[in-house]
């Protein structure tokens, strides 16, 4: 597939060549635009070739350099395949974007494709428009300083908080997660495999994986794993800070950050038994402070536009909206070419 200079190759795997070019362009997106390109799932299992359930688009010029990259997703059978753009910050405007979403028609094959917008990029919006797609979903990046006050935690009777033990937690953390997050497939689908994954990540600290259990019973009923990372382009990835030191990567030499360290409240669950117990607004002040105590001096999340809920949460705790990712998708009869 072409249009003018450029060719779209498909692949299931990536090679070693190939997965260092994607990160190089996702370094150069993320300095142009200031935020990630792509989303964390995807990055985890890129450095690795892909994930047997994930498809590759790559865009490259007469000068077989790289220009555009897509990731597709197609083991959603009932919403829809879901993709991920990111097209080379002074190759935009050319039609590459544009190329590779006709591409990801062509797979699909009558599919209704989603399409991830990282951050109100006017230019994402533009296109994803002009080819009939609409937006679906909104996510909110939150932020707040970490050196205002912090209300006092108030842990319910008969709860104590505790770090995580990678030895002794794993399966019964998949098993809360999945349902303190049965509503939420994303959330509520990780396997012990994806948290093997993230447990493998240079950025992971069980210190700041805090669990809340019964003092009775020593049942798990909520956590709060917090992040504490350093945007990282050239590695495609976050890079820890704090308890775990900074890393190198075998697919990219340069370390610089985009911006100083900061702390994520990463996943807040609770268990459907002590949902309204205040438990999780517990928990999330403990994971603020356990990053103030890293002397961090911001934190972050995200959380879908819609849940009000945890949005109230967030900013009575002094969050306050920062940035926004958008999912685009349209029905497969509105395929334009």
């Amino acid at each position: 597939m072409t249009t003018a200079d450029i060719t779209v190759q498909h692949a299931v795997a990536l090679s070693p060549a190939q997965i260092s070019d994607v990160l190089q362009l996702i370094n150069a997106t993320a300095q142009a635009d200031g935020t990630m390109p792509i989303s964390e799932h995807v990055l985890l299992h890129l450095r690795q070739g892909g994930d047997a359930h994930g498809q590759h688009l790559l865009a490259r010029d007469s000068d077989d350099h790289l220009v555009g990259y897509a990731h597709l997703d197609v083991t959603d059978t009932v919403q829809g395949a879901s993709a991920e753009i990111l097209v080379e910050p002074q190759r935009r405007r050319e039609g590459v974007g544009r190329t590779m979403i006709t591409a990801l028609d062509d797979l699909v094959a009558g599919s209704r494709l989603r399409l991830w917008a990282h951050g109100e990029q006017p230019g994402a919006r533009e296109l994803a428009e002009s080819l009939g797609f609409r937006s679906v979903r909104v996510l909110w990046q939150m932020r707040r300083s970490l050196l205002a006050a912090l209300p006092r935690p108030v842990i319910p009777p008969g709860i104590e908080i505790r770090s995580f033990d990678p030895a002794a937690d794993c399966d019964a953390w998949v098993a809360l997660n999945a349902r303190a997050f049965s509503n939420h497939p994303e959330q509520g689908g990780w396997t012990r495999a994806d948290l093997d994954l993230r447990m493998s990540e240079p950025w992971f600290d069980p210190a700041g994986f805090l669990l809340a259990t019964q003092v009775e019973t020593g049942a798990l009923v909520g956590f709060h794993w917090t992040k504490v990372h350093g945007f990282d382009p050239a590695e495609g990835h976050t890079h820890a800070h704090g308890h775990v030191q900074a890393h190198h990567s075998t697919h990219a030499a340069s370390h610089t950050h985009a911006h100083e360290p900061i702390g994520e409240v990463y996943v807040v669950g609770v268990s459907p038994d002590y949902r309204g117990s205040g438990l999780g607004r517990a928990l999330t002040i403990l994971g603020l402070e356990h990053l103030r105590h890293l002397g961090l001096a911001q934190a972050m999340l995200y959380v879908d536009a819609g849940n009000t809920r945890a949005i109230r949460l967030y900013e009575g705790l002094g969050f306050a909206r920062w940035d926004t990712d958008v999912m685009y998708q349209r029905q497969a009869s509105a395929n334009v070419r």
